[in-house]
C-alpha cells in the first residue's frame, strides 16, 4: 500500500523531466537558428516591406504605356518593299514591318544578320543610325517629353542589375535623360513597345530589393546555382525555426504558463512569445513559398531566343506590297510569314468601325487603365494574292510545334536549349482549347509575360502543357506546364497574398505589408534577447 503512490509520483516525476529535456533542446535549437538566420530575415522582410510600396503605394507613372498605332497613309508608300530592297540591293532579309516616326513612314527591315535598318517609304533611300533615332523617338513618346535632352543611349543585350529578366524583351534601348529624376527609358525598337522606365527613386529601390531579397551580392562573388542554394538554406532555416517557435510556443504552451506563474516574464522576453505565436504562420507561408520559388530559378531565361526567323529571297514576294488586296484605310502594319511552303503577307487591320468601340475602362483590371484596341488580322498568299481564312490561328499552331520539338530540322529560328529539351512533342497532343488573349489576366496570362495579343493553345499532355504564341513576332511568349501552375499558385497565395484578392489590391498590400513588418519586429525583438541575456 505504500509503496505505489511513491511508484505513481516517481514515475510523473520522470515523465516531466523527459518533457522538460525536449523542451530544452527544442528551445536552444530555436534560439541557435534563430540567431543564424535573424540578418537574412532582416534583408528580406525590409526589402519586402519595400516592394508593396514601391510597386504600388509610390510606383512611378509615365505619360504613354503604349505607342498609339494609327492606320498608315498609303500615299505616303510610295515605294513597295520589293522596290526599296531593290534599290538598296538588299537579296535577302529575315523581315520587315512599316513604322512611323518624325512625320515620315519607314520600311524597318531585319537583315539577315538580324540588324534593324530603315529606309524611307517616300523616297528608299536608308535612314542612318534609324534604329537608334526611332528609340529616341520612341523614349520622347511614350514620356511625353520634346525638351528633356537625352543624356545616354546603351544598346541593352542581357539582363541586368537594373533590366531584370521579368522585363522580357530582349535587344532593348536604353535612353537616359538629362533630367532631375534621371529617367532611364527601355524601348524594344523591333515591336515599338515599351520594357520599362526607371527613375533615380525606382533605379534605388530596385538596388536595393535585388541585393537584399533576391541576394545578388552572391551572384557577384560566386554564380547563380550558389545563390540558390544558399537561399533555399536560409530559407529552410528559417521555416524550422517557425516550426520550433510553433513547437514551443503552441504544444508545449501549458508548460510556459506555469513558468510564468512562478516566475512572470516581463518586456522583451514577453512580447516576443505572444507575438511570435501569432507570427509564425506567416513566417512558414513566406519561407516555404520563397523557397519553392527560388527553385524555379535553376533554369536559364531562354524566352528572348524563342523567335522564328527564316530568310526570305526578295524575288520570292511575287505580289507588290503595294497591290495587295485589303482595306488600306485600316492598315496599321504589314509583315510576311513562311508558312506550309507558301508565303504571306500578314495585315494588321484596326477593326471597322461597326466592329470596334472605343476603349473602356475596366474596373476589373489591374494591369492596364484601358482595353487595348482590337485589331484584325488578315493573311495573303503572296503569290495568288488571296485572303487566307483562319491562317492566323494555323500559324500559331505551327510556331507551337516548332518550338516544342528542338530535335528537328527546319531553317531558321533561335537557339533551341535547355528550356525547351523536355517539352513533348506536340504532333500527336490533342488540342483543348484556343483563345486569343488581348488583355492581361493575373490567373491566367499575368502582366510579367509583357507581350500582347497572344493566341493561347492548350494541349492534353501529362503535364499540361499550354503555349501562348505571339504571332506578330513569331514568338514564344510564354510556355506553361502543371508544374509551373502549380508554383505559381504557391507563390501568389502564400508570398504575395492573392488570396486577399477579394478586399482589393490596396488591403492587400497592406496587409503584406504589416505581415512583414511583424515578421520584422518579433525578429528583432528575439535578437535584443538574445544579446541582452549575453551581456
Amino acid at each position: 500500500m505504500n509503496n505505489t503512490p511513491k511508484e505513481g509520483k516517481s514515475s510523473k516525476k520522470k515523465d516531466s523531466k523527459f518533457v522538460k529535456k525536449i523542451k530544452q533542446k527544442i528551445y536552444s535549437w530555436h534560439r541557435i537558428i534563430g540567431i543564424i538566420t535573424i540578418i537574412p530575415v532582416i534583408f528580406w522582410t525590409l526589402s519586402g516591406l519595400m516592394h508593396p510600396f514601391m510597386a504600388h503605394f509610390f510606383k512611378p507613372e509615365i505619360a504613354n504605356e503604349r505607342l498609339n498605332v494609327k492606320p498608315i497613309d498609303k500615299s505616303q508608300l510610295t515605294f513597295s518593299i520589293q522596290e526599296v530592297l531593290d534599290k538598296n540591293n538588299i537579296t535577302e532579309f529575315k523581315n520587315f514591318r512599316i513604322v512611323s516616326f518624325d512625320k515620315s513612314v519607314f520600311y524597318q527591315v531585319k537583315t539577315v544578320k538580324g540588324e534593324l535598318e530603315y529606309f524611307n517609304a517616300t523616297n528608299a533611300k536608308k535612314l542612318e543610325n534609324g534604329d537608334q533615332k526611332y528609340a529616341h523617338w520612341l523614349s520622347h513618346y511614350f514620356l511625353d517629353d520634346q525638351k528633356s535632352p537625352i543624356k545616354k543611349t546603351d544598346v541593352v543585350t542581357e539582363f541586368t542589375s537594373q533590366y531584370k529578366y521579368i522585363n522580357r524583351y530582349l535587344p532593348v534601348y536604353k535612353t537616359t535623360f538629362n533630367r532631375p529624376d534621371g529617367m532611364e527609358v527601355y524601348v524594344e525598337t523591333a515591336s515599338g513597345k515599351l520594357a520599362t522606365y526607371n527613375p533615380k527613386s525606382r533605379q534605388a529601390f530596385i538596388w536595393f530589393f535585388d541585393t537584399f531579397h533576391n541576394w545578388s551580392f552572391v551572384d557577384a562573388i560566386s554564380n547563380n546555382s550558389v545563390r540558390i542554394v544558399f537561399m533555399i538554406l536560409f530559407l529552410s532555416i528559417i521555416f524550422f525555426s517557425a516550426v520550433s517557435g510553433i513547437v514551443i510556443y503552441g504544444l508545449f504552451w501549458k508548460q510556459f504558463r506555469k513558468t510564468d506563474n512562478l516566475n512572470p516574464k516581463k518586456g522583451l522576453r514577453r512580447y516576443h512569445r505572444q507575438i511570435g505565436i501569432w507570427v509564425s504562420l506567416f513566417t512558414l507561408t513566406f519561407a516555404f513559398s520563397g523557397a519553392y520559388h527560388a527553385t524555379t530559378k535553376w533554369k536559364p531565361y531562354t524566352l528572348d531566343k524563342m523567335v522564328y526567323e527564316p530568310i526570305f529571297e526578295t524575288k520570292d514576294l511575287s505580289t507588290s506590297s503595294n497591290e495587295i488586296h485589303l482595306d488600306w484605310n485600316r492598315l496599321e502594319n504589314l509583315s510576311i510569314i513562311a508558312l506550309n511552303d507558301s508565303i504571306y503577307y500578314r495585315a494588321q487591320l484596326a477593326e471597322s468601325k461597326s466592329k470596334y468601340n472605343s476603349p473602356k475602362t475596366d474596373s476589373k483590371s489591374k494591369w492596364d487603365k484601358k482595353e487595348n484596341p482590337k485589331n484584325e488580322i488578315l493573311y495573303i498568299n503572296s503569290v495568288t494574292n488571296k485572303v487566307i481564312p483562319n491562317l492566323d490561328l494555323e500559324y500559331a499552331k505551327f510556331l507551337a510545334l516548332y518550338f516544342s520539338d528542338p530535335n528537328t530540322s527546319k531553317p531558321a529560328c533561335c537557339e533551341m536549349d535547355s528550356d525547351t529539351e523536355s517539352k513533348p512533342n506536340l504532333e500527336k497532343a490533342v488540342l483543348l482549347e484556343t483563345k486569343t488573349i488581348t488583355e492581361f489576366e493575373s490567373r491566367e496570362y499575368g502582366f510579367a509575360n509583357k507581350r500582347l495579343p497572344v493566341i493561347k493553345l492548350a494541349y492534353d499532355t501529362p503535364e499540361k502543357t499550354t503555349y501562348f504564341i505571339e504571332t506578330a513576332a513569331s514568338r514564344l511568349a510564354a510556355v506553361i506546364e502543371k508544374s509551373d501552375v502549380t508554383e505559381g499558385y504557391s507563390f501568389a497565395i502564400f508570398h504575395k497574398f492573392l488570396f486577399m484578392d477579394w478586399a482589393g489590391k490596396n488591403v492587400r498590400d497592406l496587409t503584406m505589408v504589416m505581415a512583414a513588418l511583424i515578421i520584422l519586429v518579433i525578429s528583432v525583438l528575439g535578437l535584443l534577447l538574445f544579446l541582452k541575456k549575453n551581456q
